[in-house]
């Protein structure tokens, strides 16, 4: 007598071939873009071990300082008075760098192979990283390495983004591709959360192996990309997704990605050889023409704006927290994180919305419009008790994270595959890269408007971060208009249809 089919058999049955492939793929492209956060997360960890204060710590017999030093154990050069100027510096190099190289990095991800590129761009970052690191066993007390350490890392991690934003936009198509790449972009807070854990090990003895141990992570990783992405649907006979929807959709030519480049078959082999005929074709699309495209100029300022808050927070929430509240050092640090975790539900949040409504900028605008007030509470009531600030810290995290994530993401993958491009996928790397190289900008002004803003009184960093916030919102009102009538127009073929 036999026994029934395995129920772990039935399992991997339910999958067809197509789905395990884009699973894989969806897997790696996580754990590379991880790898990234969590290479860029080690110096925010040991900032308080390149400068602390010593008057507790026992100086050793050998020791040349002198009993008053409060800042022997301290590293050079950020052991002088002006050490949030240096610790700055060295902040702003990796930021303004990365603004900068993420408009060339999309040029060269769609001339290059997506393997090859992001292999190579891991491999350097690894590099980059452990330098900064083995600095500490070097023993190199000059601020111009570090700085250009982190000018280096911070032009080579722009390989990261736009490469892996194509790829998945290459494998998934535009039908859940909100929810996917929502629950997908967790890899920003996964990578931070690992990278605070790594470093966390060795940052009181040999802080130099905070940066080496993963440097050496995100260089393996690199490896693992170059023997097993697989960049499109068609190099192993796979159907290539549908980035357009139907018939309906194509009348409406303000709806980034409308209808489909190739005629709708059945056939794996027909999907496939569409997809080969037109990838063969068309050429890589200039930043000139990529600006063209309808919507990338307003999601790019926008997420200017978006980033600007977002990056204010997880640079200098620990710190306001620990001076607002008066939390220690420990617990600043660990309630800060559940902006994050709102980050990855608002992220979440937005996808399925914007899938469900599909209106990516409509979805945007009314989070950044609730933003703005929960801005305002939180920074005159969350500090009322620990229940409120973290329920506050929840509802901010995801409504600042959410709209960022969903204009990195998925409104990324949609631009990069409009209509308006005839089936021109070399698109979506230049377009990823215009929108986050812009975002990053924000990303760098931030922080330095925070702290030249924070000695007038928190309240006033809160009033400049609403500010961003209804910017951002102003910018899209273009697009909400557009959406808000394509709604219109359908909802009234679907009254006159049942009408019939």
């Amino acid at each position: 007598m036999r026994s029934s089919l395995a129920p772990g058999v039935w399992f991997l049955r339910a999958f067809s071939r197509d789905s395990w492939y884009r699973g894989f793929i969806l897997l790696l492209t996580f754990l590379i873009y991880t790898c990234y956060h969590m290479s860029r997360k080690p110096i925010s960890i040991v900032k308080s071990r390149l400068h602390q204060n010593c008057s507790e710590i026992i100086q050793p017999l050998n020791s040349t300082h002198s009993p008053n030093d409060t800042t022997w154990c301290s590293w050079p050069p950020f052991d002088q008075d002006n050490y949030k100027e240096l610790l700055g510096a060295v902040d702003n190099a990796f930021l303004v760098a990365y603004a900068i190289g993420m408009f060339i990095s999309g040029i060269f991800g769609e001339r290059l192979p997506l393997r090859y590129y992001l292999s190579a761009g891991m491999l350097l970052s690894g590099l980059f990283t452990s330098l900064f690191g083995l600095g500490y066993f070097w023993n190199i007390h000059v601020l111009w390495y570090f700085v250009l350490v982190q000018i280096c890392n911070g032009l080579t991690q722009t390989t990261g983004w736009p490469a892996v934003v194509t790829c998945v936009g290459n494998w998934f198509g535009k039908g859940k591709r909100g929810l996917i790449m929502g629950i997908w972009n967790s890899h920003t807070s996964v990578g931070n959360i690992l990278g605070s854990l790594i470093a966390g090990i060795w940052v009181s003895e040999h802080w130099g192996l905070s940066f080496v141990v993963p440097g050496v992570i995100i260089a393996a990783m690199g490896i693992v990309t170059f023997l097993f992405l697989i960049e499109y649907p068609e190099d192993v006979d796979c159907s290539s997704p549908q980035h357009h929807g139907g018939p309906e959709e194509s009348q409406n030519p303000e709806d980034p990605g409308n209808s489909p480049y190739c005629p709708q078959e059945s056939s794996l082999e027909t999907a496939a050889s569409c997809s080969k005929e037109l990838s063969a074709q068309p050429a890589a699309i200039s930043f000139l023409g990529a600006l063209m495209i309808p919507g990338v100029i307003e999601f790019s300022l926008c997420l200017l704006f978006a980033k600007l808050v977002s990056y204010t927070f997880l640079y200098w929430l620990p710190l306001y927290i620990s001076n607002v509240a008066h939390f220690s050092a420990k617990e600043a640090g660990d309630l800060s994180t559940l902006f994050d975790v709102g980050g990855i539900i608002g992220g979440i949040l937005a996808g399925l919305i914007s899938d469900f409504t599909n209106g990516r900028a409509t979805t945007c605008c009314v989070m950044l419009i609730l933003a703005a007030p929960m801005l305002f509470l939180y920074d005159h009531f969350g500090q009322s008790g620990i229940a409120s600030s973290i329920v506050m810290l929840i509802i901010c995290g995801a409504l600042v994270n959410g709209p960022y994530a969903l204009i990195t993401t998925a409104v990324s993958a949609d631009l990069g595959t409009h209509k308006s491009l005839k089936g021109n996928a070399k698109a979506l790397s230049t377009v990823t890269a215009i929108i986050d190289g812009t975002g990053s900008i924000g990303a760098a002004l931030g922080p330095l408007l925070a702290g030249l803003i924070s000695p007038t009184g928190w309240n006033n960093v809160f009033y400049m971060l609403i500010s961003a916030d209804v910017l951002a919102c102003l910018l899209l009102c273009r697009l909400v208009y557009k959406e808000i009538l394509a709604w219109k127009s359908s909802l009234s073929k679907d009254t006159g249809y049942k009408e019939i």
